[in-house]
């Protein structure tokens, strides 16, 4: 059998696998626990029926050997932030499948030069970093855009009388996610027995928002020493709103230098690709020459990343 056709059935193989992690991931590990206990009964054999379906005997082993490793914390906290519904294990399975697979497209598109192989092993690594990433960001902007309204809430429902426990139900009952899954997972966890300074200290750990760190800051000193939580509540609402008005501004003002660096990094990697497509046999010495070929594409890459780190340290305005 061709081996091109063997890779190619390796490579889907592969990729299916690794969307059916995603895909199948639909429920934390954290809710289905939190589920067996709020959820009758019908609705938790349900849900653990469902999680049995979805582990997969990898992502397992990898689970029971990376278990209690300090740097397992840190990714289930990374995982959790970007609200993916993985395990560690099933995310280094994930990694590994990533690894493979971009090596093998490295290996296929570079006609079977072991150094695109290599490339394209590195850059598989860090996929599911950077598609972490990127979830951590979309949904932390999306939280900090909520907050505002959602400290509104949680003021007129203090003033109309309610408890801030009950302000945090009607908070989840009435905003879109992310804001509504979050407050959600802290009343839960104040109904299932956990402190509410916990569950606010926890809430904090999945969403690292400064705005939201002054606001438990304030609701933790207000439980101790008392006050008018109403009114400090109304005062950082009115403080988030400024600083997303005066941010959004500063987007708009830098939005030409970003996109400028964007285009000025990519411009060369995509000039490199359109000379492979259309005459390989010019490009290609330099990805096999070792004395001068693969320090020109060195200091090239330096080059890039340099000036993109520069423009971006000047746009980047800090509120």
């Amino acid at each position: 059998m061709d081996p091109t056709l063997i890779a190619v059935v390796v490579l889907v193989a592969l990729f299916g696998y690794g969307v059916y992690l995603v895909v199948q991931g639909r429920r934390s590990e954290i809710e289905e626990r939190l589920g067996r206990y709020a959820a009758p009964a019908e609705v938790a054999e349900e849900a653990e029926r469902r999680e049995r379906e979805r582990r997969s005997p990898i992502g397992d082993r990898l689970e029971r050997v990376l278990s209690g490793r300090g740097f397992a914390e840190n990714i289930r906290t990374q995982l959790a932030r970007a609200d993916l519904k993985l395990t560690v294990g099933e995310y280094f399975a994930a990694t590994l499948i990533s690894v493979i697979l971009f090596a093998f497209a490295g290996f296929l598109l570079g006609h079977a030069n072991p150094l695109l192989a290599l490339v394209g092993a590195v850059i598989g690594f860090f996929a599911p970093r950077w598609y972490v990433t990127f979830l951590q960001r979309k949904r932390l902007n999306a939280f900090n855009a909520q907050l505002s309204d959602t400290i509104n809430m949680l003021v007129n429902s203090l003033r109309a009388g309610y408890s801030i426990l009950q302000a945090m139900e009607a908070v989840a009952e009435e905003m879109a996610p992310p804001a509504s899954e979050e407050f959600r997972r802290v009343v839960r966890e104040v109904q299932l027995g956990v402190s509410m300074e916990d569950a606010l200290n926890n809430l904090l750990r999945r969403v690292p928002s400064d705005d939201l760190d002054l606001m438990v800051t304030a609701m933790n000193i207000q439980r101790e020493v008392g006050g008018n939580l109403a009114e400090v509540l109304d005062s950082i609402s009115f403080t988030i709103r400024e600083r997303v008005r005066i941010q959004g501004e500063i987007r708009a003002l830098t939005a030409q230098g970003r996109y400028s660096g964007y285009i000025v990094s990519l411009l060369p990697v995509l000039v490199a690709f359109l000379i492979y497509l259309i005459n390989p046999t010019f490009i290609l010495p330099m990805f096999q020459d070792r004395i001068c070929g693969w320090p020109m594409l060195g200091i090239a890459i330096l080059g890039v990343l340099v000036g993109n780190y520069v423009i971006q340290r000047i746009v980047n305005i800090e509120v």
